[in-house]
C-alpha cells in the first residue's frame, strides 16, 4: 500500500507513537492576538483521527 502523500505532508509521528497534526493557520483565524499564540504549535490527534491517519501512513 502506498503512503497517501497528502497526509504525510500534514502530519508526523512521535517516536512513541503519537500522531501530531498541524493546528490551524493563526493569521486566518478570527480571535483575538492573545487566543492566537498558541495556534501555531502541534497537536496531538484524536482516537479516530489517530486510526485514520495510521491507515494513510502504512510505513509510519
Amino acid at each position: 500500500m502506498k503512503t497517501h502523500k497528502g497526509t504525510a505532508k500534514r502530519v508526523h509521528l512521535t517516536g512513541t507513537g503519537k500522531v501530531m497534526i498541524r493546528n490551524v493557520n493563526p493569521k486566518r483565524a478570527k480571535r483575538s492576538r492573545t487566543k492566537m499564540t498558541g495556534l501555531g504549535r502541534n497537536v496531538e490527534a484524536t482516537g479516530g483521527q489517530a486510526a485514520m491517519i495510521k491507515a494513510n501512513l502504512p510505513t509510519g
